[in-house]
């Protein structure tokens, strides 16, 4: 993960296009980030509190059973398409590239339409 960081602010540093990401956003892709014409493009999406990053993987009409994280997190749809739930009354539904950011202390559940598998950083 410290390799992962350090390439990123490299990049960062050389002139390459960061943003900062909206938090409120609803249903945020990783494509709607880069709108500039420059081949290569970063985007601090999260900072990690736990330095994770865990692959999930859910197999087609399963779901990741409802459950807490301590910590905020960020769940990245890389394959697949499923939907995201909370007790607050959101509801998205994610296909590959889509990204939703997951509050602390907020139940949850991920289900799958399909075979799917995700990041989750935390």
């Amino acid at each position: 993960m410290k390799k992962i960081i350090a390439i990123a602010s490299i990049f960062i540093m050389i002139g390459c296009k960061t943003t900062q990401i909206n938090s409120k956003s609803i249903t945020m892709n990783l494509k709607d980030l880069h709108t500039e014409p420059k081949d290569v493009q970063t985007a601090l999406l999260f900072v990690p509190s736990e330095n994770k990053v865990v692959s999930l993987q859910i197999a087609k009409d399963k779901q990741l059973a409802e459950h807490i994280t301590t910590v905020p997190a960020l769940l990245v749809c890389v394959s697949g398409s499923g939907s995201y739930g909370d007790e607050s009354g959101r509801k998205l539904s994610l296909k590959s590239g889509d990204y939703v950011k997951i509050e602390p202390n907020i139940k949850h559940w991920v289900n799958a339409f399909e075979e799917s598998n995700f990041l989750l950083i935390k």
